[in-house]
């Protein structure tokens, strides 16, 4: 299993082995950074974000925080864990892509157009779909700056500015199209925040559904 700080600018990974599950608790041996290959001490209270294989492939990402430490056998950290029913599953190959508004502002890299600002349609860690202007000249190929602000639940607000290259410009229907676009020369940590973005958004509509 897989453990991620939810609230940090760093992508910080650790490993751990899941020794046995209680409830709504894990008990998990002492997570190991990845990086370091050192054990880790989280404090009571963190947030992370945990991934895990299931046996037949998919991979699975749900939100935990630390409960506490107990020593039996081995010492070992107890995790919460919000059920089966608040698993999220994610692609493997691909970023999820994931339907939501988010406001946009699009530059040329020249003066190839006006600048203007939409919404997405749909987002993900390496592109997205844009709602265009009927009066929009973009076209496949064109090199522009997307300028992104990424309201997460928690009421953090970041700013992202891409590079992208726009990969088509679909046919107008009911009075829309969309600009198709994928994000170029992403830094890790913009990458990171696109990522965390997408899953924010995914868990926001899944207790949505649930609570319907």
């Amino acid at each position: 299993m897989l453990l991620e700080l939810t609230y940090s600018e760093k992508s910080e990974k650790y490993k751990c082995k899941l020794v046995e599950r209680e409830g709504n608790n894990l008990y998990i041996d002492y997570p190991i950074k990845q990086e370091t290959n050192k054990t880790a001490f989280l404090l009571d209270g963190t947030q992370l974000k945990a991934t895990f294989l299931a046996e037949d492939g998919t991979v699975y990402l749900f939100e935990s925080e630390v409960m506490g430490r107990v020593k039996l056998k081995i010492p070992m950290m107890v995790l919460s864990y919000p059920g089966d029913e608040h698993l999220v599953k994610i692609q493997r190959r691909q970023f999820v892509r994931v339907e939501t508004p988010v406001d946009v502002a699009i530059h040329p890299e020249s003066n190839e157009f006006t600048p203007f600002v939409s919404i997405t349609d749909d987002i993900s860690a390496g592109g997205a779909a844009i709602i265009a202007q009927t009066s929009s000249s973009l076209k496949a190929s064109m090199q522009i700056q997307t300028y992104l602000v990424l309201a997460m639940q928690n009421g953090d607000n970041y700013y992202l500015r891409l590079k992208s290259k726009v990969i088509r410009v679909s046919e107008p229907q009911n009075g829309k199209s969309f600009i198709s676009v994928q994000f170029l020369e992403v830094s890790p940590r913009d990458r990171q925040l696109l990522l965390r973005f997408c899953f924010d958004r995914q868990l926001a509509m899944k207790k949505k559904g649930l609570e319907i």
